[in-house]
């Protein structure tokens, strides 16, 4: 690959393969290491990206790294209390908390990819519908149905987490 191409589609989709791995990950330095682990793989093998939409391509590689990171913390969970949970009144709020977030990941994580990406840029990227459109070179009108039919799925998912 050419360095001064690579350098261009760095400065253009930086912002979306970090922000990306940020929201799966909550934690900054995690979301750069998948960040470079990303952009590393594309230098390396650029024949990885077979054509089509390539800011999708960055974003479904980026969630997946994230998501890889996601589950090897998982497996190295031990049954001890984190040191960073707060030993007071507000343990029970920290759980729960903790709790919700892990059932919206894999609710999310149970989705088609072409409604969580979008899903994902919007809600945990802070980005507009129009500026979704426009990475992922997809009509707008589109982009908006698979938004609005994810959060459908997403609810009807999380209220069958908690009833169960």
């Amino acid at each position: 690959m050419d360095e001064r191409a690579f350098e261009t589609i760095y400065d253009r989709h930086y912002r979306l393969v970090f922000g990306v791995a940020l929201r799966i990950l909550d934690d900054r330095a995690a979301a750069e290491d998948v960040t470079q682990a990303v952009f590393l793989k594309l230098w390396s093998d650029p024949d990885a990206f077979r054509g089509g939409n390539l800011a999708g391509w960055l974003a479904r590689v980026s969630r997946n790294r994230a998501l890889d990171v996601v589950r090897s913390k998982a497996i190295r969970a031990t049954d001890t209390i984190p040191a960073d949970v707060p030993l007071d009144e507000t343990l029970d709020e920290t759980v729960f908390a903790r709790i919700e977030r892990a059932r919206i990941r894999s609710a999310l994580d149970a989705l088609p990819e072409e409604q969580s990406i979008p899903i994902t840029l919007g809600f945990f990227g802070g980005i507009t519908h129009e500026e979704i459109a426009r990475r992922l070179g997809i009509p707008l009108g589109t982009i908006k149905s698979r938004i609005r039919l994810g959060l459908r799925r997403l609810r009807t998912d999380l209220e069958a987490m908690v009833s169960s």
